[in-house]
């Protein structure tokens, strides 16, 4: 029997053409109870019995309806005053009103009374001009302000009549017309200097309806009001509510404090007249003009044309970043990196071609030291070939990184070199360089290089690969003792820009040189490669078995049969 409850209570926003007098709200509250909730139950299961029952079910409706007290329902418009039990006794005296619109509720509360009665029990409503608006207010401002406030202060009469004085703004600007020293961006504004400051504050309606939860016979204590509804509005026409609307949602819940803690149903149903069917259409006609003007606007910052490097050239632009480094002996890392450009590649002439990332140091996960650099960098070349060919094969950039650690007597060690080749497939990649350093023997250099920090480097970073002037065909390195350390992590992002990519789509025809190896269509050229070189081995093995005698082709037969089998 346990019932479904709404507690998305957030504010949702309306916008509205009609007047804000025109709104109005039903509100009803109704009280869980075990014999209520009892009652729900078994009219439940009379009303799914086919027949019989009508004698329990008329038993049961009508002992529901005795318990008038546990509910109530009521429509509310826009800053209709009802009063509460509390406010009822509070202005029948006449030496307790000492504002004029304490002297106006004495006139209405002495109105209803000659009229013996009022249309409310438990719901009632504070509006905008009431205490209860303005010290809400104050009460979440002093709360987001003070840190020492807690949420059942209150503002004291006083504090409520300064909050309205305006106070004189200190740092006006000086007859000589400098600027003031001040803070142009301020992250966390105070109450005080939203009020004195140039920041766009509308001025808002807020309307509350209340509810008088107490028991029966104790009505018309402070201390058992609670909010139910809160509705906000400007000269704009936005309207918020909160919470929302049920419509086909499931209702409140609301616990009261206290001993007894009770469980309350809330429920908010919006009065007001529909939209008709032209009105909606014609918001949507403006809604899907504002969204067709605002893309306009994108295109317009985009543009429809977008720039194309010359013929014959290919532009490779990369976005890296230097993710983490692990596996090394030392802490403190930094890592030193360039660009090797081979040949027919160019960058721009203020394009940086090296850079060292930030000193990071190692945190332990697991059982490795890592180090987490997070560094980012661009990148951007061109290559243009002298003669395009089926042979020809370029060579693609690369990068050369040396990882080096740094001490507290500001004394560096080499930690690892290594390289990482140009991806040959645009798109998003993540690589894992291994390093390596070089390694001298004996112990003496082993001691040097924990005492002093020195260690054997490398004068041409580029022998960590292919030296950029070797000529040679073989590039020995026997005798050279080296030691495994770490590895760094890039993600890289690379994008490839030609000509050639855009006339082979438009043409619907494959381009056999250079553009294919670099870009996308570098593997279907090689499957297509493949598969016709395999189309030609098999025709040819065909016409030589048809050249054959038979008798020899039928000898051949069982021979592959056999040797299959």
């Amino acid at each position: 029997m346990a019932d479904i409850w709404n507690t998305d209570t957030g504010e949702a926003v309306y916008r509205s053409r009609d007047a804000i007098k025109n709104l109005r709200i039903r509100v009803r509250v109704e009280r869980v109870t075990s014999t209520a909730a009892l009652s729900k139950h078994l009219q439940q299961q009379v009303l799914s019995q086919p027949g019989g029952g009508a004698i329990e079910l008329e038993t049961l409706t009508s002992r529901g309806q005795t318990e008038g007290d546990n509910e109530e329902e009521l429509e509310v418009g826009w800053q209709e005053k009802l009063f509460s039990q509390y406010e009822m006794e509070l202005f029948q005296n006449e030496s307790a009103c000492q504002t004029p619109l304490d002297r106006q509720y004495h006139t209405e509360v002495k109105a209803l009374n000659k009229a013996k009665g009022r249309r409310n029990k438990r719901i009632f409503t504070y509006t905008d001009h009431d205490r209860y608006t303005s010290c809400l207010a104050l009460q979440q401002l002093q709360t987001s302000s003070d840190l020492l406030s807690t949420t059942k202060s209150s503002p004291t009469f006083l504090a409520e009549r300064m909050a309205s004085v305006r106070h004189r703004r200190q740092d006006r600007r000086t007859m000589d017309g400098s600027v003031p020293k001040s803070k142009i961006v301020n992250w966390e504004p105070t109450a005080e200097f939203v009020k004195s400051s140039h920041v766009v504050n509308n001025a808002m309606q807020t309307m509350h309806i209340m509810g008088d939860l107490a028991p029966a016979g104790r009505m018309g204590q402070k201390e058992n009001e609670y909010l139910l509804v809160t509705i906000k509005t400007d000269g704009s026409g936005t309207v918020i509510v909160k919470p929302d609307f049920n419509d086909d949602k499931e209702p409140y819940r609301i616990v009261t404090a206290g001993d007894k803690r009770e469980v309350w149903r809330l429920t908010v149903k919006n009065m007001c007249t529909p939209m008709q069917p032209e009105e909606k259409e014609r918001e949507q006609n403006v809604y899907k003009d504002l969204y067709v003007r605002h893309k306009e606007y994108l295109n317009s910052l985009v543009g429809q044309d977008f720039e194309m490097p010359p013929v014959g050239i290919l532009r490779y632009m990369m976005n890296a970043e230097i993710v983490s480094a692990k596996g090394f002996e030392y802490d403190n890392l930094y890592i030193h990196f360039f660009m090797e450009l081979p040949n027919n590649w160019s960058s721009l002439p203020f394009q940086t071609l090296s850079g060292v990332t930030q000193t990071c140091r190692a945190k332990t996960l697991g059982k490795e030291n890592v180090a987490f650099f997070s560094y980012p960098f661009s990148f951007e070349a061109f290559y243009m070939s002298e003669k395009e060919s089926e042979e020809s094969i370029p060579q693609w950039p690369v990068i050369y990184f040396k990882v080096l650690s740094l001490d507290s007597w500001q004394r560096f060690r080499t930690e690892g070199y290594g390289y990482l080749l140009f991806p040959a497939v645009p798109g998003k990649q993540t690589i894992t360089c291994h390093t390596w350093r070089p390694l001298q023997t004996g112990t003496v250099s082993a001691l040097r290089r924990f005492f002093i920090g020195g260690s054997p480097e490398l004068e041409d970073h580029s022998y960590v690969r292919i030296p950029g002037t070797f000529k040679g065909e073989r590039l020995s390195r026997f005798g050279f003792c080296t030691e495994t350390t770490g590895s760094v992590t890039f993600n890289l992002h690379c994008i490839q820009q030609a000509r050639a990519f855009v006339d082979a789509t438009m043409l619907k025809k494959r381009r056999q040189n250079v553009f294919d190896q670099l870009g996308g269509f570098s593997q279907q050229g090689a499957v297509c490669t493949i598969l016709e070189a395999f189309q030609r081995a098999r025709k040819k093995m065909q016409d030589a078995r048809e050249s054959l005698p038979r008798d020899l082709v039928h000898t051949t037969s069982q021979l592959q049969v056999e040797s299959s089998a």
